[in-house]
């Protein structure tokens, strides 16, 4: 017979002995470290993603206005009033923050409706099927895509098939347009799925149709979810270098373009140029401040996104 150190920590049973008190407490500690042991390593990883960003924004951010560097700061009111230049301190990047302003402005304009439009009829109308499962797989698989694809597609498609300008912000847009649809779309399913089917069945029972259920009751408790994510989906755009290349975009122009046939430059594409200049003092001067203000645009339009969420979900 075995011998019980303690009747608060062992009780007999008919099928056996069953531990209670320090043996249970030590057992559910044993259950949860791996739960506190992966917590903590996922904190740790957030923190060391967190610190290498922000080391890296330090150090440009001090280059960009020249901190423990003898020559005036390059980040000023006349780099972002400037046009272009060969001489590093007349640089400015004028020019090529009103081209990606304008094109992410197109941009919406050619998106949004698209976007929005094909999420509520593959999430509301589309009925369950092969062919249905088939385009939101090809819709997933366009997402991750890389960018020089669509600048291929889109200067065979807009430039050789359709003989529109190349290098010209209807091109650039368009060609943009393809590259961040799918992500429109997916972030507008999202958000249409997110909204409970107890609200639509209860529009039903009021009698409403299926376009008035839509337009009611889903749009307006997905509209945030989709301002979200086309906001973000355009801050990709804006910092998107590669088809820009791919359809001609010019490195450097003294104007900003006056229409959507005219040739436009943007701010990636000014920055990778003025990483490819001779002169040192582009390198890590005039870049960097095209850097910052790249980075700062994007901060803006993240913060406009959050915003306009809190404010739409009150």
């Amino acid at each position: 017979m075995a011998t019980r150190t303690s009747p608060a920590d062992e009780t007999e049973t008919g099928t056996g002995t069953v531990r209670s008190g320090a043996d249970w407490q030590a057992g559910e500690h044993v259950r949860r470290w791996p739960g506190r042991l992966f917590a903590a390593l996922t904190a740790g990883a957030t923190a060391l993603g967190l610190a290498l960003l922000g080391v890296l924004l330090l150090l440009v951010t001090l280059d960009a206005f020249a901190v423990f560097r003898p020559e005036p700061a390059w980040l000023d009111f006349g780099f972002l009033t400037s046009a272009p230049s060969r001489f590093p301190d007349r640089a400015g990047i004028y020019p090529a923050l009103l081209g990606s302003i304008y094109m992410a402005l197109l941009l919406s304009v050619l998106t949004f409706p698209i976007g929005v439009g094909a999420a509520i009829y593959l999430e509301e109308y589309a009925r369950e099927s092969r062919l249905t499962r088939l385009i939101q797989l090809n819709i997933a698989n366009l997402a991750g895509v890389p960018s020089v694809v669509y600048g291929i597609l889109g200067l065979a498609l807009f430039v050789r098939t359709l003989s529109l300008p190349n290098g010209s912000l209807l091109v650039g847009a368009a060609t943009v347009g393809l590259l961040v649809l799918p992500i429109v779309v997916i972030s507008a399913q999202e958000a249409i799925r997110a909204v409970p089917d107890s609200l639509r069945q209860a529009s039903y029972g009021m009698g409403a149709t299926r376009w008035q259920t839509v337009r009611r009751v889903v749009l307006p408790q997905a509209f945030p979810g989709i301002l979200t994510g086309t906001i973000l989906a355009l801050g990709r755009a804006i910092g998107e270098t590669a088809p820009l290349i791919m359809i001609g975009a010019p490195a450097t122009l003294f104007l900003a373009p006056s229409g959507v046939l005219e040739k436009f430059s943007a701010m990636p594409r000014q920055i990778f140029a003025w990483s490819d200049a001779p002169q040192p003092e582009f390198q890590y001067g005039v870049v960097a401040a095209g850097v910052v203000v790249l980075v700062s645009v994007l901060l803006v339009m993240n913060a406009t996104a959050i915003y306009l969420r809190y404010r739409t979900q009150r």
